[in-house]
């Protein structure tokens, strides 16, 4: 399992043993994206992190993908 997202989003999913990647930038995102390891199974990424990557969370059939909630302001 891994996270991908903004810190505040993903860091206290590390407490419960997913891989963290803290992208905070389109181009980290879609680093972060591109280097997961086969193994991963499931992807969790925050709403920032799913409108950078667009079709491309459609594109990893090998993978589950989640998307965080919206949290309200």
């Amino acid at each position: 399992m891994a996270a991908i997202g903004e810190r505040t989003r993903v860091s206290g999913l590390a407490l419960a043993g997913v891989t963290v990647v803290v992208a905070e930038e389109p181009e980290s995102v879609h680093r972060a994206w591109q280097d997961l390891p086969l193994d991963v199974a499931l992807v969790i990424v925050t709403p920032a992190a799913a409108d950078t990557l667009g079709p491309a969370l459609l594109d990893g059939a090998r993978t589950l993908t989640a998307v965080l909630p919206v949290l309200p302001v």
